[in-house]
């Protein structure tokens, strides 16, 4: 994968495809680098997404700086992802979420990806 289209940013992303672990992929029916994560159009299809234990990059501006969250109700894939991009472990960030179909907080946690850990867009 080039340095442009790399998906997976920071002190992993000159790495070969082959070196991003297989089981970081939320989507096991299309286990490729660029289906570590997902972005969607609508905050609630993300909240979803995440809350099925996949991985939502949610993209906002914070200060007039692009940054990203990564969110996903699955602890270990996101230390998955963050080992892959050279994430220390300690900057996971832990937030309950409430779940949209039943009202019902569960636990969530977060990357705040931002410099070169920000994806570009696609």
């Amino acid at each position: 994968m080039s340095e442009a289209g790399c998906r997976v940013r920071g002190a992993g992303c000159g790495r070969a495809a082959r070196d991003v672990p297989e089981f970081v992929t939320p989507d096991t029916r299309h286990p490729t680098p660029d289906s570590l994560y997902r972005e969607f159009a609508k905050r609630l299809d993300g909240m979803l997404h995440a809350m099925g234990g996949g991985l939502w990059l949610h993209r906002h501006v914070w200060k007039g700086h692009p940054m990203a969250h990564l969110v996903s109700t699955d602890r270990e894939r996101l230390l998955a992802y963050g080992r892959a991009v050279g994430l220390p472990e300690r900057r996971l960030q832990y937030k309950p979420l409430k779940d949209p179909r039943s009202g019902v907080r569960r636990d969530a946690w977060h990357w705040d990806l931002v410099g070169d850990y920000l994806p570009p867009r696609p």
